[in-house]
């Protein structure tokens, strides 16, 4: 059978038409340029799995660079989260860059711009500037301060520079056209002031440049080949284009700027902006909660780097935005999961139940096969004994045909284990039942090769000894939002969609199996779903988290559609 190619989209169909009019593979530089302002989401997987993946498909190197330009904003932490954010999805950059390297470079050139009579330095106020500015139909006007001398402008850039100035009282913009169609184009600012310590250069600057005027110069001194980004900085493109023939040299790489559509994902938000105000306002606990969007939060939750890049890859990179539902991002991660994860067994809502004919006293340990997926996960040994916890939605007292698990006079097998029939149950005096009386088949045990053994019956449940069992704390996750766009209602914020039982914290038992799991184990708890081990656990209480149910929620959706 003839192997397939997968077909090239767009971003990649630019790369190879570069390719054939003349650019070689040793000029081509990839870059993933996150600023370090909060924690890097699922959005950012697309971009991360984009730029290293060229990397990967051209062997090219890809440099990881932070556009590190707002010290009010900025945190080292950040810079922290990203760089094991895109390790534990898998990717090696080449280089580690920061826009701060550039600093010294980046104002050298302005001030080039300044003698060249392209840049000056204006004094007026925000809302000033911003009247100046024009509409999309109507040109600006030129500020009062456009036709500055060099002289005067040199000097004025420099006390900028020197901290002789308050915040927000003079900013170097760039002279280009006022009546330029496009907005940018409009004499943007290059430098503003802020009296605040980097991260990295601490208090040595007090001017810091705009990202435009960096992101672009950033490409250029890195030798990127091509700079990717989402598709609200297509109309920055021509700026992009300006500032790089102010200091391109002909027998350097020009970078070469292109856009790609966001994927938005349902029942979220990806608005660093969004998920900060998520954080400060306690709606979450921090910036890795399972619950957010973030690749710290869905580590935490369980989900596996494997699936993420699953997920990118499947969504694609197209021209236009759309909205992904977040149930194609789960299947991915069940389907991971399905494949890498031992099968264990875990009661969330126990109920009690007595083997009335098993011996007091005696228990025995079963042999459990971890995975039917993957025989080199073995076998390990479960205890069984007369008091058993099962899930109460395991047991009615009557029920009609449909109903497969345990109900008064019915059998079921216990997986692993026996055939047991319900004989009797004891209730509360509020009427809630507490404990069931069984009686098993001795010779009915799983695997032991009997008549009995291989009797059929229609229920398997799952399990656990009560004189094994561990307790365990169980958070059980729903999603963040009710509506599956919180973020594009104009009339409403997108906190009034916030889900008020997207977090549920239980009590259940696990098999002793689990006593030593280590954080980020990821098991099936059979029949009930992925859990993943949270970090919060300790020697004497273990944390778990829902990572996904067991259903497969998005096959439902392809079949409506």
């Amino acid at each position: 059978m003839e192997e397939t190619t997968k077909s090239l989209n767009f971003i990649e169909q630019i790369v190879e038409e570069d390719l054939q009019k003349g650019y070689s593979k040793d000029e081509l530089r990839f870059r993933f340029p996150p600023e370090p302002n909060g924690y890097l989401h699922i959005g950012h997987a697309s971009s991360i799995c984009l730029n290293f993946g060229l990397g990967l498909r051209y062997d090219a190197p890809v440099n990881l660079r932070f556009d590190d330009t707002n010290p009010a904003k900025e945190e080292q932490a950040f810079v922290d989260a990203i760089k094991r954010d895109v390790e534990w999805l898998g990717f090696k950059w080449d280089t580690e860059r920061y826009a701060s390297d550039y600093f010294q470079q980046l104002y050298d050139w302005a001030v080039e711009l300044i003698k060249k009579g392209k840049a000056y330095v204006d004094n007026q106020s925000s809302e000033e500037m911003a009247r100046q500015k024009g509409t999309p139909t109507e040109p600006g006007t030129a500020s009062p301060n456009r036709e500055r001398s060099v002289e005067e402008n040199l000097a004025l850039f420099e006390a900028m520079k020197n901290g002789e100035f308050e915040e927000g009282s003079h900013v170097l913009r760039a002279k280009i056209d006022m009546g330029s169609s496009n907005m940018l184009m409009r004499d943007p600012i290059m430098y503003r002031i802020l009296h605040k310590a980097h991260h990295r250069t601490n208090t040595d600057w007090c001017i810091y440049p705009m990202y435009d005027w960096t992101h672009g110069e950033s490409d250029y001194i890195e030798q990127v080949s091509h700079s990717f980004c989402t598709l609200e900085f297509a109309m920055h493109r021509e700026l992009y284009d300006w500032f790089l023939d102010q200091v391109y040299d002909v027998n350097k790489t020009r970078p070469k700027q292109r856009e790609f559509a966001r994927r938005n994902l349902s029942h979220t938000v990806v608005s660093k902006r969004k998920l900060a105000q998520l954080v400060e306002q306690n709606v979450v606990n921090g910036w890795d909660d399972p619950r957010m969007p973030t690749i710290s939060g869905l580590r935490r939750r369980g989900y596996t780097p494997e699936s993420i890049r699953n997920f990118a890859d499947t969504i694609g990179i197209a021209k236009r935005e759309n909205l992904i539902d977040v149930s194609l991002l789960e299947f991915h991660v069940r389907e991971h999961l399905n494949k890498i994860t031992p099968r264990v067994m875990g009661v969330l809502d126990p109920l009690k139940l007595v083997i009335t004919n098993y011996p007091e006293g005696e228990e025995e340990w079963l042999e459990a096969e971890n995975s039917p997926e993957d025989e080199a996960l073995g076998y390990r040994e479960i205890p069984f004994s007369r008091e058993l916890y099962i899930e109460k939605d395991d047991f009615k007292e009557e029920a009609n045909k449909k109903f497969f698990r345990l109900k008064l006079g019915g059998e079921v097998r216990l997986k692993n284990g026996y055939i047991i029939k319900a004989e009797s149950c004891t209730k509360d005096t509020d009427g809630n039942i507490i404990e069931v009386q069984c009686t098993y088949d001795p010779k009915s045990r799983s695997g032991s090769g009997t008549p009995e053994s291989l009797r059929r019956v229609k229920g398997t449940l799952h399990w656990v000894s009560i004189k094994h069992a561990i307790p365990a704390k169980i958070r059980l996750y729903d999603r963040l939002f009710l509506d599956e766009s919180p973020d594009t209602h104009k009339d409403k914020d997108f906190m009034e969609f916030i889900n008020p039982n997207s977090l549920e914290v239980i009590t259940g038992y696990v098999e002793p199996s689990l006593k030593d799991a280590k954080v980020e184990e990821r098991f099936q708890f059979q029949r009930m779903g992925y859990f993943c081990v949270d970090p919060d656990t300790t020697s004497d209480t273990l944390v778990f988290n829902k990572t996904v149910g067991l259903r497969d929620s998005w096959a439902k959706i392809q079949q409506k559609n």
